[in-house]
């Protein structure tokens, strides 16, 4: 594992997961790799509460500079370079993402849909409502900025967990 990478106590990373240089894996995150591959790319998070799973034929492939917003569910499917997946969104088996797009937060993409590079998503089922905009393409940008460097605080010991009591 590159040394730049964080994995939050509490996360759980377990099989076959690789994972680029300055990825984050946030609190409670799981990442199950154990029937197929899981592969994230480098400045990718995986932020609180997001699941990544696999089926057998099916593995996960989440591209570079990727926000994945918390309690979003990827399950055996593909997130190419520069996109946003939004909290709560569900990814199913076969499903793909193109370049540089957006899939708003409770969508759900199903089995093996194609959106297309550049594209918002929305609803359930995920329907494709325009072209991502420049200001989307920022806010694509800004997020993955922001999580490398809270990343970076995080593993240098910024936030120690509190010690509680029952």
């Amino acid at each position: 594992m590159h040394p730049t990478v964080f994995i939050a106590p509490g996360a759980v990373v377990l099989g076959d997961v690789t994972l680029g240089a300055q990825a984050s894996v946030w609190y409670g995150a799981v990442l199950r790799g154990d029937v197929d591959a899981i592969v994230i790319g480098e400045k990718t998070n995986l932020q609180d509460g997001t699941i990544v799973h696999v089926d057998t034929g099916h593995p996960a492939r989440i591209g570079a500079r990727v926000g994945v917003g918390h309690r979003a569910i990827l399950h055996g499917c593909t997130v190419e370079d520069d996109c946003l997946i939004g909290m709560g969104s569900v990814l199913l088996n076969g499903a793909h993402i193109g370049t540089g797009s957006v899939v708003a937060a409770g969508a759900v993409v199903p089995e093996d849909t194609r959106v297309p590079p550049g594209s918002l998503v929305v609803g359930v089922p995920a329907r494709v409502t325009r072209r991502v905009d420049d200001a989307l393409r920022a806010r694509i940008r800004d997020t993955w900025e922001h999580y490398v460097a809270e990343a970076a605080r995080h593993r240098a010991g910024a936030f120690p967990l509190a010690r509680t009591s029952l």
